[in-house]
């Protein structure tokens, strides 16, 4: 019988400023960090997935943003992205009912939630009052790929 040890969960987070070329650090540094702990088979769908929740942080806030990435003990990724609004979109909102809408062929936005729901293993959101983990009031939107 083989014994199949999990890998070792690490951690990589950043705070990211209010800014454009965040979305490209925050991809950036997803990619080097899958890269380096051998883990290349889900870089493409966690970059993209962590674009997308990077870019609305920008897109509908005002204040600077955080970005969690972690490996867990089972071999899942987690990635979490903390921005200072309070309002949880769905799919992240709780109910598996509450999806997101295709959006029209012609429209220049409106897919990011979405290619979440389609790609992630699993997703949640919620609501962070007061001084939280340091990061103030907002929301932490999580989603999670992989795993056994």
């Amino acid at each position: 019988m083989v014994t199949v040890v999990p890998p070792r969960p690490w951690a990589y987070a950043l705070r990211l400023p209010h800014d454009p070329r965040a979305v490209r650090v925050a991809r950036m540094t997803v990619r080097a960090a899958l890269d380096g702990h051998g883990a290349q088979d889900t870089a493409d769908v966690v970059e993209l997935l962590t674009s997308e929740l990077v870019t609305n942080a920008y897109l509908h806030t005002k204040g600077p943003s955080s970005l969690r990435l972690t490996c867990l003990s089972d071999g899942r990724l987690r990635v979490g992205v903390w921005d200072s609004h309070p309002y949880i979109p769905a799919p992240f909102s709780g109910s598996r009912e509450d999806s997101v809408p295709l959006a029209p062929a012609d429209a220049g936005s409106g897919r990011g939630l979405r290619l979440v729901q389609e790609y992630a293993d699993s997703w949640g959101g919620w609501a962070i009052g007061g001084s939280v983990l340091g990061c103030g009031a907002g929301k932490l939107l999580w989603f999670e790929v992989g795993g056994r």
